[in-house]
């Protein structure tokens, strides 16, 4: 569940710039069977796949960023979740940001997305792909109101409460960040089918894109799980509380230092600096 303080901290870190990572010097995956090492935030990959730039179901934006790697299982999962949109007539898939050749902390934009297991969908499916020049400088379409409190209904397509869905359905899929507006809207609308509802979790911003983790990969023996998301839709008070002002006199938690990277990543690094 949400609490108070959590939303200053989002407020903080939205506003902070990473200074750049050596993991950044890295841009070719490290070779080795396929490894996710360490935590979604504090991690890296080995033999990390880059997905397939070309794909009539799909569409990669920002190519020139080069974060589009990931474990080949997050790589079938959006070729899996992609085919299934087509075969719905329901349209492109945009893929935004994946990981780094070899995972680790990204200059900017993310604390996690670290070990080749998250991927940005964006929540929108245009009927006609792309253009060279719209991938590069993708304009995202914000579906929450002014009001950070609901979706906008003219905005709201059918298509996207079921792309999100069919991702939340899917067995490799443990969690899946949505502004909480967008949760709400997805409660509503939800009818009795709703177990699907318990990956969904409410997280600050996401206003025009979900975030869709994978679990730890069965041979993946450094990386760390998350717990599963609490039993349940949490459609009640526990997304209701992410609507609740933080309480007065509240201040913004101090900036954390990172942890030390996991010591297998560490000598990745040191590998690669030699």
């Amino acid at each position: 569940m949400k609490k108070a303080l959590v939303g200053l901290l989002a407020l903080v870190a939205s506003s902070v710039t990473f200074a750049a990572t050596p993991w950044q010097k890295i841009t070719h995956p490290v070779a080795g069977s396929a490894q996710s090492i360490g935590s979604f935030a504090n991690g890296c990959i080995v033999g990390a796949h880059g997905l397939p730039p070309e794909d009539a179901n799909y569409q990669i934006m920002r190519q020139d960023q080069r974060r589009y790697f990931g474990h080949p299982d997050l790589v079938m999962f959006i070729q899996r979740l992609s085919s299934q949109v087509h075969q719905l007539g329901l349209g492109t898939v945009l893929i935004g940001d994946m990981g780094m050749a070899a995972g680790g902390r990204f200059s900017s934009g993310h604390a996690s997305h670290q070990t080749g297991l998250d991927v940005d969908i964006f929540l929108q499916l245009p009927k006609t792909r792309w253009t060279s020049a719209q991938l590069l400088r993708p304009q995202a379409l914000d579906l929450v109101a002014s009001d950070d409190k609901h979706v906008i209904q003219r905005l709201w397509q059918p298509e996207i409460d079921s792309l999100i869905k069919l991702a939340a359905k899917d067995n490799d899929v443990t969690r899946i960040f949505v502004n909480p507006a967008i949760k709400q809207q997805l409660c509503l609308d939800a009818g009795a089918d709703r177990d699907w509802l318990r990956k969904v979790r409410p997280w600050f911003a996401h206003r025009a894109h979900m975030h869709v983790r994978l679990r730890c990969p069965a041979d993946s023996l450094e990386c760390v799980d998350q717990p599963l998301p609490p039993p349940g839709d949490g459609c009640g008070a526990e997304l209701q509380s992410w609507f609740q002002p933080p309480p007065p006199g509240s201040k913004p938690p101090k900036k954390k230092t990172p942890p030390p990277i996991p010591a297998s990543c560490q000598a990745l690094l040191d590998n690669h600096e030699i």
